[in-house]
């Protein structure tokens, strides 16, 4: 973990760009000793975010899975997806 004033963000803006890029990792910039900002790469951002997201998705599925949900088997999912390509492709009705 990196740790900067926040006004090495003005004076040193490539080193610090530079620094999230080489490392990956985030840089907490502090205003009056506290914390106030954290700068990182855009890379390391957007897949942070789509990790968050699939642990949500994952979450979500063992709470139903939890709650005695099942879902449905790859035949059914298999045949519902046949399904909706036939509705599509020939104007027929898709059903489970």
């Amino acid at each position: 973990m990196q740790i900067k004033p926040s006004a090495s963000i003005r004076q040193n803006y490539n080193e610090i760009a530079a620094l999230c890029k080489s490392t990956g990792e985030p840089v907490y910039l502090t205003k009056n000793g506290e914390g106030d900002l954290v700068v990182m790469d855009i890379e390391a951002f957007t897949r942070r975010e789509k990790m968050l997201k699939l642990r949500e998705e994952l979450l979500s599925v063992e709470e139903d899975r939890l709650a005695g949900y099942n879902g449905v088997t790859p035949e059914e999912l298999d045949s519902y997806l046949d399904g909706i390509i036939d509705e599509v492709e020939h104007g027929k009705d898709a059903s489970i």
